[in-house]
């Protein structure tokens, strides 16, 4: 009897102990860090929240919000391989390699559709990193990509699906008209994006054209092409180049949006042509230059219009070596965006908004 009952008693402590330890761990916040290991500038410290989501963590601090790029999947070692060039294919993932390019693509895909890259390192090619030619449902991310013509270009692809997010891109070299991280040259469709990616040019060691460049491209009105979230700094000494270029001959709904940039080139941002384009809520600092000409400018260039566009929400502080302060220009005749008043041109903002450290392969 005495046995039964110190049975029970000990399995009544095990019970309590099991539903202890269970509320304990119910308790515990997981505390979402950056791979930069920069904390939060403010000096107040009120009340953020932080989430994940789109390949992205946001903290959202006193009603504003800003997003570090996730772009390390999980520590990989690579397997080098050789290039890798296919036609056709498709239902695959191309992953863990570690590829030279020589004088080709590291990764070349043509007529290929439902194909994932990802976790790759890909360099050391006078051509570019990745190249689509008509390719639908590709999704690029997780990859590093350094010392190529350019990071991935995507030309002839009308049928959407082309995702390039959170990747890495070091030191573009060109010439042009190759040298950016990314560009979409005849891309269309729903669901396209180039978002939360981290990209730097290190003078000297690079010889970009715009970080970002989308060419003759459609989006749609359900779905435009999203450039969201991207992290880019370096640029020049082109004095063409830019951060990112919406519009370049034309093409519709395109949103850049929640981007920062630091020293991206000749200009920050800009709008050359198209219907139904937009800068919304983006950071834009450079230093002058040789190179250094506007932060953000309105232009349909090469005889396209501009009509439905919006530039909004923006924080611009561009220094032009020539012109001292120069954030904005909107050429003469063309429509007032929607949104222009909204923008703070002179922003008390400095390099900063950048850690010291985003390349972090």
């Amino acid at each position: 009897m005495k046995f039964q009952v110190r049975a029970c008693a000990l399995v009544l402590l095990m019970m309590l102990f099991l539903f202890a330890d269970s509320c304990n761990k119910g308790s515990v916040v997981p505390v979402s860090s950056t791979d930069d290991g920069k904390s939060n500038p403010s000096t107040n410290k009120p009340a953020t929240s932080t989430t994940t989501g789109s390949g992205a963590t946001s903290t959202t601090t006193s009603g504003s919000t800003t997003a570090t790029p996730v772009t390390s999947a999980s520590p990989i070692n690579y397997t080098p391989s050789g290039v890798i060039s296919l036609d056709g294919s498709h239902d695959i993932t191309i992953s863990g390699k570690s590829i030279n390019g020589g004088p080709v693509p590291a990764i070349s895909l043509s007529n290929c559709y439902n194909v994932h890259i990802t976790q790759n390192k890909l360099g050391n090619s006078t051509d570019v990193g990745i190249k689509l030619f008509n390719c639908k449902n590709i999704t690029i991310d997780y990859n590093y990509i350094t010392n190529v013509s350019g990071g991935v270009y995507v030309v002839q692809s009308s049928q959407g699906g082309i995702i390039v997010n959170n990747n890495q891109f070091l030191n573009m070299n060109g010439p042009s008209p190759r040298g950016q991280f990314v560009q979409f040259d005849n891309v269309s469709g729903p669901n396209n994006s180039i978002s939360y990616n981290k990209g730097e040019n290190i003078s000297g060691q690079s010889n970009p054209q715009d970080a970002i460049n989308l060419f003759m491209s459609n989006g749609t009105a359900a779905s435009p092409i999203q450039v969201t979230g991207n992290w880019i700094r370096g640029g020049g000494p082109s004095t063409t180049g830019s951060g990112i270029m919406l519009g370049d001959y034309g093409g519709s709904y395109e949103v850049a949006s929640n981007n920062i940039l630091v020293d991206p080139g000749q200009c920050g941002m800009a709008i050359a042509g198209g219907d139904h384009m937009s800068i919304i809520n983006n950071s834009i600092y450079a230093r002058a230059q040789s190179f250094t000409n506007v932060g953000i400018y309105v232009w349909g260039q090469a005889g396209y219009a501009i009509t439905n566009s919006t530039v909004s929400g923006n924080n611009v502080k561009f220094i032009s070596q020539q012109y001292g302060e120069n954030d904005s220009w909107l050429a003469s005749g063309t429509p007032i965006p929607t949104g222009w008043n909204t923008n703070i041109f002179g922003a008390n903002i400095t390099s900063s908004i950048l850690p010291s450290v985003i390349i972090t392969l």
